[in-house]
């Protein structure tokens, strides 16, 4: 085994920087065996260095980021800063200074990743990226490397755990959005401003980077399409537990049937109680995966956290580093398919709309028609009435996206209907 160490600079130093440095320091002797070489923290860059920062010393500690990866006997880098900037620049900073890079970064590499893959690339260095999409559940790399020579079809998951706890108290106590959400504050599951979960934009950055892996094609986070579930409600609960359905709220990955584009979308959708991502309960996370060759395969676990997330990230730790003594380097970006992404309205899909109806004759002859006009095909009908209101619940059978979107707004303009009480997608059948 080498002697001289490699020596890791830590770009940040929160919740999971702090985890992975007390991993680096408690397990330094299992991770030098493992890599054939000990593994040394040389410098941790943070903003406020006045902060206590328990089993770190204090000499490792820096403001100037740049600095401590300019000073020239650096091995890796490991960037859980987040957001967009200075994250970016200091990436590009470490490859330009023939630095490998374990980033945990999902935001930035949903943006530019294509960008921080040519800058590795150029500079002959790594870039790994497990903790960016799922927390502990290995699922980069083996989709990246594991089903390197299999054909991904389809990918469908539940990738963000803030979002799965507060959908999961809803259906299994009846409690409504806000409380739910209240309750995961009050867990800390959910931040503050919980915006970047609640709306879906945290699993859209995910959805784009496991979309580029899946179908080999370069998927940024504008192509994604999102709705947030802030929107759903006890009684879309009552809805989906009548069709023997819950709600998640899915990143969903798709291969046209011809092979010649892709989609990606996060939205909340009804799936079977039969379908194994219905069992995901509380803050956990799961990835459906189906591939020609391998079939169907799941993933589930920890999605986020400062243990999980620290374990993805040392796990990439130990990959870059092995590549580094052997002076290889792993897999890089494959977008060889450049398959264009294709917009929601070419998505085939199922829904699932709540209508509130005049009841009287003829109006499930007027909303049928519509439906007819449209060219979307009815599953099943279920209609109460009382005192003049009525309820009416269509399910569809699959069809186009902008079919049905169009035919929802075509329902808004009958006289007959006094409102769309709520829309939702089915997937997973």
């Amino acid at each position: 085994m080498r002697t001289r160490p490699l020596k890791v600079a830590l770009l940040g130093c929160g919740v999971v920087g702090s985890e992975v440095a007390r991993i680096m320091t408690t397990h330094a002797d299992d991770l030098a065996q493992r890599i054939g070489a000990p593994v040394e923290l040389a410098g941790v860059a943070v903003r406020r260095p006045s902060k206590v920062r328990e089993g770190i010393d204090p000499a490792l500690v820096t403001t100037d980021a740049t600095a401590l990866l300019k000073r020239g006997d650096i091995d890796v880098a490991i960037e859980v800063i987040g957001g967009i900037e200075p994250a970016r620049t200091l990436i590009t900073t470490a490859f330009e200074n023939g630095i490998s890079v374990v980033s945990a970064n999902k935001a930035l590499l949903a943006q530019d990743g294509a960008a921080l893959h040519a800058a590795a690339e150029k500079h002959g260095r790594d870039l790994y990226y497990e903790a960016a999409v799922a927390g502990a559940i290995p699922l980069v790399r083996p989709m990246r490397e594991s089903l390197a020579g299999d054909k991904i079809n389809r990918v469908m998951g539940i990738v963000n755990g803030t979002t799965n706890f507060i959908l999961d108290k809803m259906d299994s106590t009846g409690a409504g959005y806000q409380e739910a959400l209240d309750e995961a504050t009050a867990l800390g599951y959910a931040e503050a401003d919980p915006t970047a979960d609640v709306e879906g934009y945290d699993a859209a950055a995910k959805a784009a980077i496991l979309a580029g892996i899946a179908f080999h094609t370069r998927v940024r986070l504008d192509d994604v399409y999102r709705e947030g579930m802030t929107e759903v409600s006890a009684s879309d609960f009552a809805s989906a537990k009548r069709m023997g359905c819950t709600i998640k709220l899915l990143a969903i990955l798709e291969r046209a049937a011809d092979g010649e584009s892709v989609t990606a979308r996060v939205h909340p959708a009804m799936i079977p109680l039969s379908h194994p991502l219905a069992s995901v309960r509380e803050a956990y996370n799961a990835v459906f995966v189906e591939a020609e060759a391998a079939g169907r395969l799941m993933f589930y676990g920890p999605g986020a956290g400062g243990s999980p997330t620290a374990s993805a990230v040392l796990g990439d730790l130990v990959a870059v580093c092995r590549n580094k003594l052997a002076e290889a380097t792993g897999p890089g970006e494959s977008a060889y398919t450049q398959l264009p992404v294709s917009a929601m309205g070419e998505v085939v899909t199922r829904y699932h709309i709540s209508l509130d109806v005049a009841d009287k004759p003829g109006v499930l002859a007027q909303v049928a028609t519509v439906f007819a006009e449209h060219g979307v095909s009815i599953d099943t009908v279920t209609q109460q009435g009382k005192d003049g209101e009525a309820s009416l619940v269509v399910v569809t059978h699959r069809a186009p996206d902008a079919a049905l979107s169009g035919t929802v707004d075509a329902l808004r303009k009958l006289d007959t209907v006094r409102g769309v009480a709520s829309i939702m997608r089915v997937e997973g059948e």
